[in-house]
């Protein structure tokens, strides 16, 4: 039997996973997972919007973009099954909030310690790209699990995008703040009321880490500032 935040998260999961908003992203995600990648002939595809993964009890939340087509879309779980998870997963394993340094499948025994991984898009859109209506048909979703986590201390944001629609989410669940989505930059952080904080990071994706603009090193960096300021 599930009680309090756990019930609560339980149940915006199952409700994320069942969102028809944005019909575009509907027949996306089903039509990848209908024809599937070569790679991956063998997977029976998730193909529906992706829930969040961790814990109601989370310190730290990690705001991704939105779900990879053939990573998120094919094993239903944010950053799970591309080289962007590779990185974010080792890091969260680095720095104690992780149990095991990848993340494969949802059945891998991947445990996320004081943490809840959320994006402010929840299904994968066509060149990694959503439309505005449809960033804010998700602000639904992304303003329930920050009432459902009403815990957390630390909000690392991963990108531009998932920081300027993270910023909106705030200020409409009643989180008065004066950042701007201008103010983004690698390792900016921002004091929130109530001791809270918002941390920044070039999203881990391929065309980041592959040109050197995200190191390792960067990556951990902030995790392990998010560790320090959420104690």
């Amino acid at each position: 039997m599930l009680a309090g935040r756990d019930r609560c998260l339980f149940k915006l999961n199952t409700a994320i996973a069942a969102c028809e908003r944005c019909p575009r992203l509907v027949q996306y995600i089903q039509q990848v997972a209908h024809t599937r990648r070569r790679a991956y002939l063998h997977w029976e595809y998730w193909g529906k919007p992706v829930p969040n993964f961790g814990t109601a009890e989370a310190k730290i939340l990690v705001v991704g973009l939105a779900p990879a087509a053939h990573g998120g879309n094919r094993t239903g779980r944010l950053f799970t099954g591309d080289e962007s998870g590779n990185w974010l997963f080792r890091a969260l394993y680095e720095v104690g909030l992780a149990n095991q340094p990848e993340s494969l499948h949802r059945d891998d025994g991947m445990e996320l310690h004081h943490t809840l991984m959320t994006a402010v898009c929840h299904c994968a859109p066509p060149a990694n790209k959503p439309t505005r209506e449809e960033l804010q048909n998700c602000q639904h979703w992304m303003k329930a699990t920050l009432r459902c986590a009403q815990e957390w201390k630390v909000a690392v944001t991963l990108g531009r995008v998932a920081f300027e629609w993270t910023l909106r989410a705030l200020r409409e669940t009643g989180v008065e703040h004066s950042v701007k989505p201008s103010q983004f930059a690698h390792g900016a952080e921002f004091a929130l009321p109530h001791g809270r904080w918002m941390l920044c990071s070039y999203h881990p994706s391929q065309q980041n880490t592959f040109t050197g603009k995200l190191t390792r090193e960067m990556l951990r960096a902030v995790f392990e500032r998010a560790v320090q300021l959420a104690r």
